[in-house]
């Protein structure tokens, strides 16, 4: 099985979406836990590597790809 690659910055989707209706996520922090903040309401959550990676279905859109100017 191919290993999913995502990095700092990239908004993602997730299997289950956000209380508030929202399953897009952007990555604010990565280690052995990972703070995922909600697009819709801006709330963030602390969520094990492991448990982040079996929830994690894509990247939508990746920090790579924005330039800052």
């Amino acid at each position: 099985m191919e290993r999913k690659v995502f990095g700092l910055g990239d908004i993602v989707q997730m299997k289950k979406p956000h209380p508030c209706g929202s399953n897009e996520m952007e990555i604010i922090r990565m280690g052995m836990d990972i703070r995922i903040k909600c697009v819709g309401c801006k709330h963030s959550v602390l969520v094990p590597r492991a448990k982040f990676e079996k929830n994690f279905k894509k990247v939508l859109r990746s920090s790579e790809e924005v330039e800052p100017e």
